[in-house]
Order: structure tokens, then C-alpha cells, then sequence
């Protein structure tokens, strides 16, 4: 993730200005490679199964199983009550100020 900023809490990298939330850092390396694994897995079996409607809602439901699995959708991670800001432009967010100074260190 070095090449893409990470938020100060640790919750979410940026790419083109939006959060992307992180995997949960609570994740034993074993597991975060086994899930990881299976998200390559999955996703592999999403370009195999254009074409095949049922193939692909399996594969596409393997994909989100993983990334709920690694923390990456479903329900946050983090404890504090802070909201899920997954997929939101950075500068729309709490951590606008924070995103600007990235962009002024590029």
C-alpha cells in the first residue's frame, strides 16, 4: 500500500481521491493470506465466467465473501463508533484537511 496514502487511523488507503477501507489489522497473517488467496481465487473465476450468468453471481458472491471476511465491506472493523467511509471522495470527509497535505507532499 506504500504507493497509495493511508489514512492517519489506519482505516482506509486513497486512489484518485477516494477511501478504500483496509483490511482489519486484527487479521492473523495466516488468515489475511488465506482470504487474500481465496479474493485472487474468486476474482480469477470472474474472468473465467463471462458469459455464464450462474458461474458469475458464484464468483462474484466469492468475491464479496472474502472482502467481508478481511474486513473490507460488511460491518467496520474499528470499534469508536466512527462511520463506514468506504468509497467517498476524501475531500467530502473528515479526513479532507489530511488528503490536501498528501497531495501537497506528491
Amino acid at each position: 500500500m506504500a504507493r497509495h496514502p493511508v489514512s492517519p487511523d489506519g482505516r482506509y488507503f486513497v486512489v484518485k481521491g477516494r477511501l478504500w477501507r483496509l483490511s482489519n489489522p486484527a487479521l492473523s497473517d495466516e488468515e489475511r493470506q488465506r482470504l487474500v488467496s481465496e479474493l485472487m481465487s474468486a476474482r480469477s473465476a470472474v474472468r473465467t465466467a463471462r458469459g455464464d450468468p450462474t458461474a458469475l453471481k458464484a464468483a462474484r458472491d466469492r468475491v464479496q465473501a472474502a472482502k467481508v471476511a478481511l474486513g473490507e465491506r460488511g460491518a467496520v472493523w474499528w470499534t469508536d463508533g466512527a462511520p463506514d467511509l468506504n468509497r467517498k471522495l476524501a475531500r467530502n470527509t473528515a479526513y479532507a484537511a489530511w488528503f490536501e497535505a498528501q497531495d501537497e507532499r506528491g
